[in-house]
């Protein structure tokens, strides 16, 4: 099969002075390039490593995005763990507890000791799959971290400071008033 060239030589659409000066010029940078005195042509080269390196780009924050996804799944499953396994039990009692889940008050009866706790914020109260669980301040400080929406109530265990000129100073309200 003859070449392109040729068959345009054989055409007549070209002529033989303008296909030698073609063919001359590109022995030249044929030579050239191979004596490494000539860069080839590598524009098509350079927009292949450009596409590259964007495409780079996009699969790392890709990866960055779905491995941030995947560690907050693992520090979910840890902190419902965490609830599962460090939740109190028996604190069963007759004193009624309130707090505020889904915009609705509930009420949780507990004993004396485990009111106290709470009111004091030694201890406090989580949520997981609808379920109030009592668990350790610190147990809460640590789900608090990762989620605080996890967290129903965790009471500041922070002393009152007094006023010097207050005329009430001796008539503190306890923190456990029922009304």
């Amino acid at each position: 099969m003859a070449s392109l060239q040729e068959q345009l030589l054989k055409a007549g659409l070209a002529d033989e002075k303008k296909a030698k000066k073609i063919r001359k010029e590109k022995n030249k940078t044929n030579k050239a390039v191979r004596k490494n005195q000539q860069n080839a042509d590598t524009s098509l080269q350079d927009e292949i490593k450009v596409q590259k390196n964007e495409q780079a780009k996009l699969d790392a924050e890709r990866n960055r995005v779905i491995q941030e996804q995947i560690e907050l799944k693992s520090e979910h499953g840890k902190v419902k763990q965490m609830i599962q396994q460090l939740h109190i039990t028996d604190v069963a009692g007759e004193t009624a507890f309130n707090y505020v889940l889904d915009n609705k008050v509930k009420t949780l009866s507990v004993d004396k000791i485990t009111y106290n706790a709470l009111t004091k914020g030694q201890i406090g109260l989580c949520v997981l799959e609808g379920k109030p669980y009592i668990m350790p301040s610190i147990a809460i400080e640590k789900i608090k971290a990762v989620d605080e929406a996890y967290v129903l109530v965790l009471n500041e265990n922070t002393a009152t400071e007094i006023e010097e000129d207050d005329p009430y100073a001796d008539f503190q309200i306890p923190d456990d008033l029922m009304w």
